[in-house]
């Protein structure tokens, strides 16, 4: 399709050609010229751990002061203190990471 439009095709009439939508073989195009590959953008996987992660710490020792603390009020400290918004499930995960799980009446170790 890029080599189609590089010759004489519009992008609309190539996007007809190769049965694709014509906003897919604009943004093929547009990102041929300006990266040279139209290659898939990584998908999937951890993303946003390492902004909570960074306060792993500050985020465990709070748990060790306040045991029976909710997941609710750790991410509400979050974005009290740092203007940082989680969900409840990513502090779970980093709870889990760190060899902690979460009952209804508290973190156990």
């Amino acid at each position: 399709m890029i080599d189609a439009v590089d010759g004489v095709m519009t992008r609309g009439a190539a996007a007809q050609r190769f049965g694709v939508a014509a906003s897919s073989a604009i943004k093929w195009v547009r990102q041929w010229r300006q990266k040279g590959s139209v290659q898939a953008r990584p998908r999937g996987g951890d993303r946003r751990s390492h902004q909570i992660e960074a306060h792993s710490d500050e985020i465990l020792r709070r748990e060790e002061e306040i045991p029976d603390i909710a997941l609710a009020e750790i991410a509400t400290h979050m974005e009290d203190r740092h203007g940082l918004r989680v969900a409840q499930s990513m502090i779970w995960r980093l709870l889990d990471r760190h060899g902690l799980t979460f009952k209804k009446n508290g973190i156990r170790h």
